[in-house]
């Protein structure tokens, strides 16, 4: 490289490094400034949301989402991170249950603005002081609800172990619940249920405390979960002829006098399971129409008995007298 080439470059460098030191020195006394603005109050207007948390279970809220004008002081940090959200996230919530609100006539109630700023100072972590609402007083309109006793429903998805069989229905602590909401809402509920009961290889007693589903909160109650047990018991294959029968004051025999049924019975029942437990009755109006065979239905059975198999389904018959 020749000399004029060594100049012209090391000049070169030597604006590169020039503009280099200029621009840090820009952006330096940019942050500089942008600092000494942030740290400088100021005050600015705006508008919160106002949503009611904890509202007494036979009440509802009909005037949600208000919105509360006010103004505070804050220095530049908290100002900007204010303004950098968004407006419908501009939220606070007061809980009724925490605050101190009275009845102006029909369902208009009101309380001190001074909950509103002390939420919004906790939102904002400046001095509760450094808060202005506009309005002394909040005003909002709280319902009547009406209420209704359902009984709880558990769903059940649980699968025994081999051999193992659900026995009876799950018992529910409590039973049923007071519901409240909306009457035409309610008028429509027979029951409300709650999670699924889930067990997989079940071989003994469930319990377990299970939520209640509110409709994701359309209806309300005092009671937020239930007690559930449920039985699990060991069974068996158990034969048994239970004598076939008419409700009828005709004296009739059949053929065969017996109904096979073989059945599911759980062990601890095994030993007090007779025929006799059980009640097989013909169609007796097939009988008064002197069928030639009638069909058999079994009219009675034990709580906890599986029927699998119950043979014949018709008999044959013979009327040994007539009506008394």
């Amino acid at each position: 490289m020749d000399a004029n080439g060594q100049i012209q470059e090391e000049n070169t460098v030597r604006v590169k490094s020039r503009f280099l030191t200029f621009m840090v020195f820009v952006v330096i006394s940019t942050i500089l400034w942008f600092l000494i603005k942030l740290t400088k109050d100021y005050t600015t207007q705006t508008s919160f949301k106002v949503i009611y948390t904890e509202v007494p279970v036979n009440k509802w809220v009909s005037s949600q989402g208000q919105n509360v004008k006010l103004s505070f002081v804050a220095d530049g940090f908290a100002t900007l991170h204010h303004r950098l959200v968004r407006k419908q996230n501009r939220v606070v919530e007061i809980p009724l249950e925490e605050i101190t609100y009275r009845l102006e006539g029909g369902s208009t109630y009101s309380y001190n603005s001074q909950y509103i700023a002390e939420k919004v100072s906790e939102r904002l972590s400046i001095p509760v002081g450094n808060i202005t609402v506009n309005d002394d007083k909040q005003f909002f309109n709280m319902e009547d609800l009406q209420s209704k006793d359902l009984p709880v429903v558990v769903p059940l998805d649980v699968k025994p172990q081999r051999q193992y069989e659900v026995y009876g229905a799950a018992e529910v602590n409590p039973a049923s619940v007071t519901v409240y909401g909306p009457k035409n809402l309610l008028d429509t509920l027979n029951a409300v249920y709650t999670q699924p009961l889930r067990a997989q290889n079940a071989n003994g007693a469930i319990k377990a405390t299970l939520p209640v589903d509110y409709l994701d909160g359309a209806i309300r109650s005092n009671v937020s979960n239930v007690e559930v047990q449920l039985a699990v018991e060991k069974y068996t294959e158990m034969d048994l002829k239970v004598p076939v029968a008419v409700n009828d004051t005709l004296r009739v025999r059949f053929f065969p006098e017996y109904l096979n049924v073989k059945c599911m019975v759980a062990i601890k029942d095994y030993s007090r399971i007779t025929g006799s437990s059980f009640r097989a009755l013909v169609d007796t109006a097939q009988l008064h129409h002197l069928q030639p065979l009638l069909d058999v239905r079994l009219d009675q059975v034990p709580p906890h008995v599986h029927v699998v198999k119950a043979e014949p389904r018709q008999v044959e018959y013979l009327i040994i007298n007539s009506y008394e």
